[in-house]
């Protein structure tokens, strides 16, 4: 198996990371224990969870997937997994998140009760990996660094990551660490794939002269890129759900994904995944691991056989030819999600 550090940390772990977002949700206990030891059997040491979840965000649900996450733990030797986890972002952006009654900041009291919220439900007295869910326009980053720093003191977190960040977020929010003599962002955890290849304008270099982490999530498109959006909507499947959802925020974010040139673009790569005899779930994958600024992918699998095309992009490895293809169809199709 190989293993990549997490920025500068100790954090080393697999390529591929088990995101966990539809346990609870769409993907019951049973499936749930299924998918993860699976994963676990075949060396998978990194797992991805948040107090929010299950999508879609609910209040009636939100925090059971950190407590399935957390059952499974206790069969499991707890230094063998790398666990990461998320305090919610802040309710004065594009979202207000279903917990705390919608008032959540990226403050001191926020990030303290997040914390022991998720100890509590995923049984365990230390996160490894744990990060914000997305920025606070209104409270200093400052403080938030701070209230961070002091998890990293107490023991119950070991480092400290971002999300759904911009440059400039991560690159202010490590510079008042370096000064302040606080715990740093080793990670960022942002949306990357065939069909957002974004990260490659600018993040990258970010990545690489920081020492920080990407840990793409969404490398599937949401599941648009296995191909079984392309003829029509599954009935079971994420984007049915969030189409017709009555919140317009959770509409709008599946437009972003499924739409005419995601379609467009999706049947494409197909087509280069077909040339390369490989399953475009695998293709997938292993583009976005494929890059040295990315330390592990971020991936769901709602049914345990969903996993194994998944766990194939453990060993399979992006060629040179594939990337030309890969690009020119970028170069055809520049940023379908937008």
């Amino acid at each position: 198996m190989e293993y990549r550090y997490i920025g500068k940390s100790g954090l080393r772990v697999t390529p591929i990371c088990i995101g966990t977002m539809t346990f609870g949700s769409t993907t019951e206990k049973k499936e749930a224990f299924k998918i993860l030891d699976k994963a676990y059997e075949r060396g998978i040491n990194f797992y991805d969870t948040a107090e929010l979840y299950p999508v879609p965000p609910d209040s009636k649900y939100a925090g059971l997937t950190e407590e399935i996450v957390g059952e499974w733990l206790q069969i499991k030797p707890r230094e063998s997994i790398i666990l990461a986890s998320k305090v919610a972002g802040a309710a004065s952006g594009w979202f207000v998140p279903p917990i705390r009654y919608g008032l959540t900041a990226i403050d001191r009291f926020h990030i303290k009760r997040a914390i022991e919220g998720s100890l509590k439900r995923l049984k365990t007295d230390y996160i490894d990996l744990y990060q914000m869910h997305w920025p606070d326009t209104i409270v200093p980053i400052e403080e938030s660094m701070r209230a961070f720093d002091e998890l990293v003191k107490e023991g119950k977190v070991r480092y400290i990551g971002t999300s759904n960040d911009t440059c400039y977020g991560l690159t202010k929010a490590n510079m008042i660490a370096k000064y302040e003599n606080l715990a740093r962002f080793e990670s960022i955890q942002n949306n990357f794939s065939l069909l957002n290849p974004r990260a490659l304008d600018e993040l990258a270099e970010v990545c690489k002269k920081e020492s920080v982490s990407l840990l793409p999530y969404s490398p599937l498109a949401g599941g648009i890129l296995s191909g079984k959006y392309i003829k029509e909507i599954p009935k079971d499947a994420r984007f049915s759900l969030y189409l017709n959802h009555p919140n317009k925020r959770v509409r709008e974010h599946a437009k972003k994904f499924y739409n005419e040139k995601t379609l467009k673009a999706t049947s494409e790569f197909i087509e280069i995944a077909k040339k390369y005899q490989v399953s475009p779930v695998t293709l997938a994958l292993s583009y976005s691991k494929h890059f040295d600024f990315v330390a592990s992918t971020i991936t769901g699998a709602r049914k345990l056989d969903q996993l194994d095309e998944i766990l194939d992009a453990l060993e399979f490895k992006i060629t040179n030819e594939m990337l030309k293809d890969i690009k020119k169809l970028q170069e055809k199709y520049p940023y379908p999600m937008g």
